[in-house]
């Protein structure tokens, strides 16, 4: 599942992991935690803040790092699936995790572990990695991006300074519950006792579960009202304006002191790969991956090309709902070419066309065997890359001469 011979040994080593799967709960991380030394509580020279939701959290996490950055704090920033390598999930300062650090750290959680019963899973070992790499380079604020869920993701082992939710909605249903309530249950479950929690807008049903969990947990609880409206962003679209309300009112509940002036600065300054990432004059890369993100995909195309359709080249894993995302990118697409995905979870091309064809009968349809000759194909229109962050992922390394990483988690 990795890219190959090219991988240092432990980095293969991590990636031969994820055939333990997929586990939900805390009991393995905090073992490993403990056997590495990893302190969970937050030190008083340390804040760290814990972001969930569905849409939104590689976003705003990446505007909470860029704010604190820009105030001078030295900041950890723990964010998954990467895109193109395993260490942009690892960054301090906006600097990603060496390669000797990454192994070294890596080699020691190997030999700790060869025994272990059960064996401990990708996720669970990339976040202790994560904590005990942050912990020994002394950073002052950790911003932690919860895997899948929250309540049984392995970085709900730690005591943040305030928890986040961004919005709530359906996805990874196999694993956190068929409806909008029980998915916003498994994302409440980050709230900890009298830890403030800050939420984007809800869905009612999602909003309900949030309150009541907070009341029971003694938090308080702050709704965002309003977008950013002070200033550029450096992330395209209405949503980055909410997004960014979220960051600041995240920092002000957990009380990570900024200046006035590192906010409207570490805004404009953040970058996020893959999310509305005009890459190129002629192609733009989005990750995704589900119809309320593709309704914001929608709506910031619409804004930044507001007489252009897109040229969509289009990918998915098998469990995404592909068809309630096609319909809500269906208003910018003039034509649809679709791709595999480079994941053993990956969506048949064939039976997108499929799906296409039947709903979808008016946009011209087609496939292709790889990205590589989607992007060959002429076009009169911009391109999209769509549908994955994995596609997006591994168009990136396509644009830069580099080899992607390829990981099922």
């Amino acid at each position: 599942m990795n890219s190959g011979d090219a991988l240092p040994d432990p980095v293969r080593w991590l990636y031969g992991t994820q055939w333990f799967g997929i586990k939900l709960g805390l009991d393995g991380a905090r073992r490993l935690a403990r056997e590495m030394g990893v302190v969970l509580e937050q030190a008083a020279a340390q804040k760290i803040i814990h972001v969930a939701g569905t849409n939104g959290k590689g976003s705003t996490c990446a505007m909470l790092a860029s704010i604190c950055r820009a105030h001078g704090l030295r900041t950890a920033l723990y964010t998954s699936p990467h895109l193109v390598s395993l260490k942009e999930r690892f960054q301090i300062d906006g600097a990603c995790i060496t390669e000797l650090a990454l192994c070294e750290v890596l080699s020691e959680i190997r030999e700790r572990i060869k025994d272990w019963q059960p064996h401990p899973t990708f996720f669970e070992i990339t976040t202790i990695l994560a904590l005990q790499w942050f912990q020994r380079e002394r950073v002052e604020v950790l911003i932690l991006e919860t895997g899948m869920g929250g309540r049984l993701d392995a970085t709900n082992i730690v005591t943040p300074a305030v928890s986040v939710l961004t919005p709530i909605g359906l996805d990874h249903q196999q694993y956190l519950g068929e409806t909008l309530t029980e998915i916003a249950g498994e994302k409440a479950g980050i709230m900890k006792p009298r830890v403030p929690v800050v939420s984007a807008p809800q869905e009612p049903a999602a909003l309900t579960v949030l309150e009541a969990e907070a009341r029971r947990l003694d938090c308080r609880f702050e709704l965002v009202r309003q977008p950013w409206g002070n200033g550029p962003l450096g992330l395209a679209g209405e949503v980055q304006r909410w997004n960014a309300a979220l960051a600041v009112a995240a920092l002000e509940a957990g009380e990570v002191h900024v200046s006035q002036d590192a906010i409207p600065k570490g805004l404009a300054d953040a970058r996020w790969p893959g999310r509305f990432d005009r890459v190129r004059e002629n192609l733009v890369l989005d990750g995704a991956h589900n119809a309320h993100a593709g309704k914001a995909l929608c709506a910031t195309w619409k804004s930044v090309f507001p007489n252009e359709k897109a040229s969509l080249i289009f990918g998915a894993l098998q469990d995404k709902e592909q068809r309630e995302l096609l319909k809500e990118l269906e208003p910018i697409v003039a034509e649809i070419t679709f791709v595999p995905v480079n994941n053993p979870r990956a969506a048949s091309v064939a039976d997108l066309l499929t799906k296409a064809t039947e709903f979808l009968p008016e946009i011209p349809s087609r496939t292709a065997t790889s990205l590589t000759s989607a992007l060959t194909y002429p076009t009169r229109h911009r391109r999209l890359v769509t549908g994955s962050l994995y596609l997006v992922g591994e168009a990136l390394g396509l644009l830069a001469n580099e080899t992607q990483e390829r990981s099922a988690q």
